[in-house]
């Protein structure tokens, strides 16, 4: 059993962006885990409606 490892997780979310607007995409969140109980999140990066990967920072998460 390893202490520390790395996961990652995949989640549908609602997103807004201002040039679509109201969309669901995939979020992948890359996460630091210790004894399997997730600790840090390292990075989120989502995929968009035609394939490419762009980083979370562009997008508002709404409510």
């Amino acid at each position: 059993m390893q202490l520390v490892s790395v996961r990652r997780k995949t989640k549908k979310e609602k997103r807004f962006s201002e040039k679509m607007g109201m969309m669901t995409a995939k979020v992948i969140y890359i996460q630091k885990t210790l004894f399997n109980i997730p600790v840090k999140t390292l990075h989120k990066y989502r995929e968009t409606y035609y394939g490419e990967v762009k980083d979370c920072d562009d997008c508002i998460i709404s409510a």
